[in-house]
């Protein structure tokens, strides 16, 4: 190797190495300005605490200060044992309030509209099969007693026939007035206290319209106020047993009063009609009671619907 040569590679080497001087003073001075963090931001003595985020990502740079300034922050609200939230944290706690109930109408059941049959009182009625299929509705005397569909009056008694002494079938509901529904079933209201002017056979009533008012007339005399309500269909006067009831009304009345107007029993009224016939004979609560008559001829006596007679006049004679 040649004297020139030689002393290139001296030169060379001599100024590698004042370029790794040079670094090593920049690295030295950066880190004096760190309060003895160390090189490269990694303290001199360790830490008695958990170094924050921020610190790992040393200071040497701007942004390696705010990515740990950031990191920082997030660990300390990381270990916050008791964080504030924030109003969109405490919404999405709470459950969202619902809507108000939509109003569904009950189903239309047929195309006739009904009304209760006392109108303006409260009432109370029976809800069972007593004796007959009827239903006494309780409410106070001169209560409104309305038609439950439009029709046409029927029949209407003005006058008290009750009489206790012969309790006849035909008088029992003291003053009432039928009518016949724009349905073609019949409706009764009896044991009335009066009846409303202009209110007589043929006139046509709207569904609401006043017929009478409640009262105790007929057997009802000794009860408190009521209604005697009857379903039924239309017949002759003289079949009073059939004007009285034939189908349960309670179902019906529940309906007109809390649940479906539309609810109607002509269905069902014109189903029995044609089971039973028109003028079925009367099965419960028929006889009245025989008013006593003095007389001085022996006459033949009922005893269990069983007519008994004088044995001197049997049509047989001895046996």
């Amino acid at each position: 190797m040649s004297v020139e040569t030689v002393t290139r590679v001296e030169i060379m080497r001599s100024g590698l190495i004042v370029r790794w001087a040079a670094i090593m003073g920049a690295v030295l001075l950066t880190g004096a300005c760190t309060q003895a963090t160390g090189l490269a931001g990694v303290g001199a003595q360790p830490p008695a605490t958990t170094p924050a985020a921020g610190t790992q990502a040393g200071t040497g740079t701007q942004a390696g200060t705010q990515a740990g300034t950031q990191a920082g922050t997030q660990a300390g609200t990381a270990l916050d044992p008791s964080p504030v939230p924030t109003p969109e944290h405490q919404a999405a706690e709470l459950p969202p309030r619902g809507d108000d109930p939509i109003v569904v109408p009950p189903p239309k059941l047929s195309k006739y509209a009904y009304t209760f049959p006392v109108k303006g009182c409260e009432t109370t009625y029976q809800r069972k099969l007593l004796v007959l299929p009827k239903t006494t509705i309780w409410a106070g005397q001169g209560c409104a007693f309305v038609a439950p569909i439009g029709g046409v009056v029927d029949e209407v008694n003005v006058q008290n026939r009750w009489r206790p002494s012969t309790d006849a079938g035909a008088d029992r509901e003291g003053r009432f007035v039928t009518i016949v529904g724009d349905d073609g079933v019949r409706y009764l209201g009896g044991h009335l206290d009066s009846i409303a002017d202009g209110v007589k056979p043929g006139v046509r009533v709207k569904a609401g319209q006043v017929l009478g008012r409640v009262g105790r007339t007929g057997n009802a005399r000794d009860t408190g106020p009521n209604l005697y309500f009857a379903i039924s269909w239309k017949t002759g006067p003289a079949y009073w047993w059939v004007r009285r009831g034939m189908v349960e009304p309670w179902d019906y009345l529940d309906a007109w009063q809390t649940g479906n107007r539309t609810l109607s029993p002509r269905d069902e009224t014109l189903a029995l009609r044609g089971k039973l016939g028109e003028t079925p004979r009367c099965t419960v609560l028929c006889a009245s009671k025989q008013a006593p008559q003095p007389s001085k001829t022996p006459k033949p006596r009922k005893t269990d619907e069983v007519i008994t007679l004088n044995p001197t006049i049997a049509p047989l004679g001895p046996p």
